[in-house]
């Protein structure tokens, strides 16, 4: 039986990967929308992204929706330094064909939510979680019609935007703690796991290899320059797990714990206190996972990628 999924998403390229490899297990996966947010560029380029990439896939008539354009409270702080100007640095993709959809992201959200079956739709949250946080905020009804969110965010150790935190937390963190408060099923997949799924020099150079429209796409992607030394070893599939994690559940390990989201202004901004002893003994509000088993999950996802035109 195929899940039905929402993306909400800031692409980004890791972003990019993860929807490609959604629409390419389309025997897994319902994909019933995308939602875009602010987060890796502001949100009408995460939203035009979005377009490319499913125009890419072959998918034009997938609805993608614009939604909000700024942290719940917080200034936004977008990361063009990883990304490049436009998010997709590397990809070489015409602007999209078509504009995005009508309606707001988080509209979309809450009418689809409401019109599904209780614990039918899983989220999969691949960046800021402002458009589900306000969601929530609007229409708490929605709820009970998540069956579970699967996010990328957060760290157990250090971050990647601060010492303190990882980048999707630190753009809302706000949005997070609504998010981790609001009595969901979460499942959530930090830089602790995600910087142990770096896809490595020979792993990419088979991508490179697929004589595809989207293989060369990703392979520019994966293979840009990047500042500050980053990538020399490979190049870390973040998003990616979240889509991995669904598919093949069994690549991965975790445990249940209490995760605490700092939401202040100052040096811990979006810092994710992960209880894995839980030495606060507070009720667990997510399943973190922990490790992955990088050799399959690389070896499935590019045996899936090369599926796409």
């Amino acid at each position: 039986m195929r899940r039905a999924i929402v993306i909400d998403t800031d692409p980004g390229q890791d972003d990019a990967v993860a929807i490609l490899l959604a629409l390419a297990l389309g025997e897994r996966f319902d994909l019933r929308a995308i939602t875009a947010v602010a987060g890796n560029v502001a949100v009408a380029q995460t939203a035009a992204n979005a377009r490319r990439i499913v125009e890419l896939a072959g998918h034009p008539g997938l609805a993608v929706h614009a939604g909000c354009a700024a942290p719940l409270v917080l200034k936004l702080e977008t990361a063009e330094f990883v990304c490049g100007p436009d998010g997709l640095d590397g990809a070489g993709l015409p602007p999209p064909a078509l504009p995005p959809a009508g309606g707001h992201g988080v509209d979309t959200l809450v009418a689809l939510l409401r019109a599904a079956a209780p614990a039918s739709v899983t989220l999969c949250m691949l960046g800021p979680l402002t458009n589900l946080a306000l969601a929530l905020r609007l229409a708490p009804d929605i709820g009970p019609r998540i069956d579970q969110v699967v996010l990328m965010g957060g760290a157990m150790g250090l971050g990647n935007m601060t010492p303190a935190a990882e980048y999707n937390i630190y753009a809302d963190p706000h949005a997070a703690a609504v998010v981790l408060g609001a009595g969901l099923r979460v499942t959530l997949i930090g830089l602790h796991l995600t910087l142990t799924a770096i896809a490595s020099h020979a792993q990419v150079a088979r991508i490179g290899a697929l004589a595809t429209r989207a293989g060369r796409a990703v392979h520019g992607m994966l293979t840009r320059p990047r500042a500050g030394g980053l990538g020399s070893v490979g190049h870390p599939m973040h998003d990616v797990c979240v889509i991995g994690f669904l598919a093949w559940p069994e690549l991965f390990t975790g445990r249940d714990c209490f995760v605490e989201v700092e939401t202040g202004a100052g040096p811990l901004r979006g810092r994710t206190t992960i209880d894995w002893h839980g030495r606060l003994r507070q009720p667990a509000n997510a399943h973190v996972l922990d490790r992955i088993d990088a050799a399959p999950f690389f070896d499935r996802a590019i045996d899936a990628l090369a599926r796409l035109p």
